[in-house]
């Protein structure tokens, strides 16, 4: 990633004098990059400007891009939040729409114009497209699940069509006009007729297809995420041909008018064109991290690691070499969009407010043991002693023990918590948590469940790990720093200020959207993940 990419995405002096490989110092540390910044905040809908210009939008970076296919460079065609973009969409006369998955509304732009909502109340809106007479649909998946034609003017409520059909995802009309995609849920690539509502199968047998395009030879393509194929599907008799093997994780595609074809890997945060009569793959543009959150240490005779929740994947990070190592993506391994990360023996722990789920893996073989689904935005998860699970939710502010087989057994041990974000263990009776929303860190007693604040009027205290010297380590994002508070006494040092964290969640997402992890090494490194940069930064004790 050039310099002029971390200016122009706004980033930090911190950053960018570290993209230049200055060593940075602040409070006694010495600040670096241990993995190092991307484009994106996870890529999703694809689209091809006029210009030829890849147009590619991410929902929790809440931004549409501009890629130059050629060089793989990245700028802004849309800024947070009226950016978010699932999928995006040119009419015949180069209007310009996309659908905001996150908060349930539809833009649009004309070539030149100020941008209008066209829709809103639909969560989920994900994937659109225009017919060749100018009309508009849209589909909702995950949150929902129908089809709709939208009003261009804006003025009319979107009239539904069909409901329930099994996840209609990237689509695309095609010269009947009638829409070709996938149905995510059921395998199957269909075909839709808007007018009457009659569905045809065309070709089935995907595990997880993604999206659609045709080409201009009226060959169609698909998208398996789960397999991570490129497949070309006859139009007429339904064979299927794998034409390129990719990574799993795949988003959606787009095809220009020379067929040249482009795919979008929101693991990856990455962009690939495909050669569609070779199978060429050339890498546009890529990332090694999707949207870092959580994270925790182990040490092994290997060293250190360090264990991620990366949002669309769980992966690990060599703690001395930043080599970073994929455990399970999303839509192919059996994953739940993590956000936390805890570690326990041979354990890690992962939490997802977004699914509402804590899953547990084990840490060597990467095989997960465990799915526990139900709980009200689990914001974080340790493993205790005895197998139980203390799971801390951003929604109900409560702090639950949970046991049992199937975590059938959950025991509130605290409530009244505000805004609840990280934990870590203080011996067997007790624990340290943040409250971003109260601004404070304190401990809670197992037993009794009663709560003693070690230091309060901190500015949204997220993550937090106990380093070898007994403190506690936070990072208190709503003043970029990393401090650390002594449990004896509550006195507060600040390590290192203008860190780049702290990105705004999309509108009606907690305020912690991705929680900015924290871990100390044994030789008291401090380790923090940027949701800005999409980063890991290593804060050394000089």
């Amino acid at each position: 990633m050039s310099i002029l990419n971390y200016a122009a995405r706004g980033a930090s002096a911190l950053a960018l004098l570290a993209a230049l490989g200055a060593p940075l110092r602040a409070e006694g540390y010495k600040v670096e990059v241990l993995v190092p910044g991307s484009d994106f905040h996870g890529v999703h809908g694809l689209g091809i400007g006029p210009d030829g210009q890849i147009l590619a939008g991410s929902v929790i970076g809440q931004t549409l891009y501009t890629v130059d296919p050629a060089s793989g460079t990245v700028g802004i065609e849309v800024a947070a939040p009226d950016g978010m973009a699932d999928d995006i969409a040119f009419a015949p006369d180069g209007t310009m729409a996309w659908t905001g998955f996150l908060t349930g509304d539809l833009f649009a732009r004309k070539p030149g114009g100020e941008i209008t909502k066209l829709a809103s109340g639909l969560p989920g809106i994900n994937s659109l497209a225009y017919r060749s007479d100018g009309r508009l649909y849209a589909t909702q998946v995950f949150l929902s699940d129908a089809l709709y034609e939208i009003d261009t003017t804006g003025q009319s409520e979107p009239r539904k069509i069909i409901e329930g059909m099994g996840g209609l995802n990237g689509f695309q009309f095609g010269p009947d006009d009638k829409i070709y995609g996938p149905l995510w849920f059921k395998g199957q690539v269909v075909k839709v007729d808007v007018d009457s509502g009659e569905i045809e199968v065309v070709a089935d047998g995907f595990k997880v297809p993604a999206a659609v395009n045709l080409d201009s030879k009226g060959n169609i393509w698909a998208l398996d995420t789960a397999q991570g194929q490129l497949v070309k599907i006859d139009p007429q008799s339904g064979e299927k041909e794998t034409v390129a093997q990719l990574s799993t994780s795949l988003d959606n595609l787009a095809i220009n008018d020379r067929d040249e074809i482009f795919v979008s890997n929101m693991a990856d945060n990455g962009i690939q064109q495909v050669n569609p009569d070779t199978g060429e793959i050339r890498q546009i543009v890529k990332g090694q991290l999707s949207m870092p959150g959580g994270l925790d240490l182990a040490a092994d005779e290997q060293g250190e690691t360090l264990y991620l929740a990366d949002l669309f994947a769980y992966r690990t990070i060599n703690a001395a070499t930043g080599e970073v190592t994929d455990v399970a993506r999303m839509h192919s391994d059996h994953l739940e969009y993590p956000i936390n990360a805890r570690v326990k023996g041979d354990h890690v722990v992962l939490s997802s407010w977004f699914t509402g789920t804590v899953q547990v893996f084990d840490r060597k073989t990467g095989e997960s043991l465990k799915l526990l689904h139900g709980f009200a935005a689990p914001e974080d998860a340790i493993e205790l002693e005895d197998g139980s699970l203390l799971v801390l939710e951003i929604a109900t502010g409560k702090l639950l023990r949970v046991s049992g087989e199937e975590g059938e057994t959950r025991d509130v041990v605290a409530e009244g918590l505000v805004v609840p974000v990280g934990m870590v263990p203080d011996g067997p009776s007790g624990v340290f948590v943040t409250e971003a929303g109260a601004g404070s860190v304190s401990r809670i007693d197992l037993a009794t469940g009663e709560k003693l604040t070690l230091a309060s009027g901190l500015a949204m205290p997220e993550g937090l790990d106990t380093g070898p010297d007994g403190l506690l380590y936070v990072a208190e994002v709503g003043k970029k720093q990393v401090i650390s508070i002594s449990p004896e006494n509550g006195a507060v040092s600040v390590l290192a200020t203008d860190l780049p964290i702290g990105a705004p969640a999309p509108a009606g997402m907690p305020p912690t959207s991705m929680t900015t992890g924290i871990a100390v090494g044994g030789d008291g490194t401090v380790y923090v993940t940027s949701d800005i940069e999409n980063a890991v930064y290593k804060l050394s004790p000089m």
